[in-house]
């Protein structure tokens, strides 16, 4: 993978989809996929959807939002 390459552009064909051991087996939580760079997420209800993409930087300030309550 090119430095100029996004996690936009990185092809999930062959990513590994994981599920949070929270969710025991249920249908109604989401999927990550770990990206050179990133991460993608997806719905586990529909997988047919288009996985929503981020940067790590992106991520990591998504969850800085969540811990500190401005989310």
């Amino acid at each position: 993978m090119s430095k100029n390459t996004t996690v936009h552009s990185w092809d999930l064909d062959g990513a590994a989809w994981t599920k949070s051991s929270y969710s025991n087996g249920a249908a109604q939580c989401v999927e990550v996929a770990g990206l050179p760079g990133g991460i993608a997420l997806r719905d586990s209800k529909d997988t047919s959807l288009t996985p929503l993409r981020y940067t790590t930087s992106q991520w990591a300030a998504f969850c800085d939002g969540i811990v500190s309550g401005a989310l």
